[in-house]
């Protein structure tokens, strides 16, 4: 099979060749792994940057697709070259280690329907931002599945945007202005989405983070209220532009209470699947959703893959392989983007034994927790 044969089996809850792969990396680790493979950086300059950059080392190491996304225009591109860290929605940044992190928010006095109502999303049809998303899907669709990244789709960007405490506080005092940001990303997300299903992708990866380790950010009920009608809305008008396309979700942490919610209103596809978050736990969710879900993530990245020896990180492997693959519907991938704390030598490990346990027919048994 093809990576893309592999990839579009496995979402339709069929059994390919082996489990595929998708995984990401941190820009210091994709510097690493170039130089050691002998192969170029790509790091590329956009939101979500990890999910769309190191495309060709990765592909190299066994990812079975390839992510798209736009990019920053290139007057962002420009001062971000001089040290000026301005993107386009406005966020300024600092350096910090191994993170950019946002020093200042364009919403961070919104008090009024007004203030939003002033703000300008990016131009999601603006064509330069799309430019390497096209060479992306001409380049490698033939060969590998493709992946819109929609993250960050509501909740998250609201919140970047006005700043999480003051936020969240709104949110739950249902400012008048909270309504009309959530509407205002919404457009701007959906029309990235729409995009990028009609350059040609199979996936598209939305999702917010509203989970901590043991529990929800925001109450069940919160999110329904105010976050549940607004994916069903993306969600339709991405099968709406094609119905084959499939619909992914993240969320980092612990989100038992929705996932029921998500299927009601389209979810196919459910990431990261985070190990040590409460309830979520891989082999049970496999055997209580899995005929209306596939799974794309599982392996700890956590404790195992940064801190566990190479023969660790293949009995994770083979565990995740056990819990979730048989019968198709899993796509196999660290919980988190890996990051610098991980030695080569585990990168390797997880490929590597995923091209041992993973292959079908499955060895050892099915579903063990």
């Amino acid at each position: 099979m093809t990576p893309r044969e592999r990839f579009l089996t496995a979402l339709e809850h069929r059994e390919p060749d082996r489990v595929p792969i998708f995984a990401n990396l941190t820009p210091q680790v994709g510097e690493t792994l170039a130089e050691a493979l002998q192969a170029p950086v790509e790091t590329v300059p956009a939101k979500l940057s990890q999910r769309v950059s190191h495309t060709e080392i990765l592909t190299r190491l066994g990812n079975d697709a390839v992510a798209i996304r736009p990019t920053w225009p290139k007057a962002v591109q420009a001062r971000w070259a001089e040290g000026i860290l301005v993107d386009d929605f406005g966020f300024e940044f600092v350096r910090l280690g191994y993170y950019t992190e946002i020093v200042k928010r364009p919403l961070a006095a919104v008090e009024t329907a007004a203030q939003v109502e002033a703000y300008r999303t990016p131009d999601p049809e603006l064509p330069e931002t799309w430019e390497l998303a096209k060479q992306q899907v001409d380049r490698y669709r033939r060969e590998f599945a493709i992946i819109g990244a929609l993250e960050t789709t509501i909740f998250e960007l609201a919140w970047n945007l006005v700043g999480l405490e003051q936020f969240m506080i709104d949110l739950l005092l249902e400012k008048p202005y909270v309504p009309l940001l959530l509407d205002k990303i919404l457009d701007y997300n959906l029309a990235c989405g729409v995009r990028m299903v009609r350059l040609g992708a199979d996936m598209i990866w939305t999702g917010d983070d509203f989970g901590t380790q043991r529990a929800m950010l925001v109450s069940p009920e919160l999110w329904r209220k105010h976050f549940k009608p607004r994916m069903r809305c993306l969600f339709r008008a991405l099968k709406a532009t094609n119905p084959k396309v499939k619909i992914a979700y993240h969320s980092c942490g612990s989100i038992l209470p929705i996932i029921p919610d998500l299927i009601d209103i389209g979810l196919e596809v459910l990431n990261p699947i985070q190990p040590g978050a409460q309830g979520m736990d891989l082999g049970r969710l496999k055997g209580e959703y899995g005929q209306r879900l596939a799974f794309f993530g599982g392996v700890d990245e956590q404790t195992i893959l940064p801190f566990g020896t190479p023969d660790q990180v293949a009995e994770e492997v083979r565990l995740r392989v056990r819990q979730a693959a048989a019968g198709g519907g899993f796509i196999i991938a660290p919980a988190h983007n890996i990051q610098p704390d991980t030695p080569l030598a585990n990168i390797h490990a997880f490929f590597e034994a995923v091209r041992r346990w993973g292959r079908y027919p499955l060895q050892g048994t099915a579903g063990e927790g």
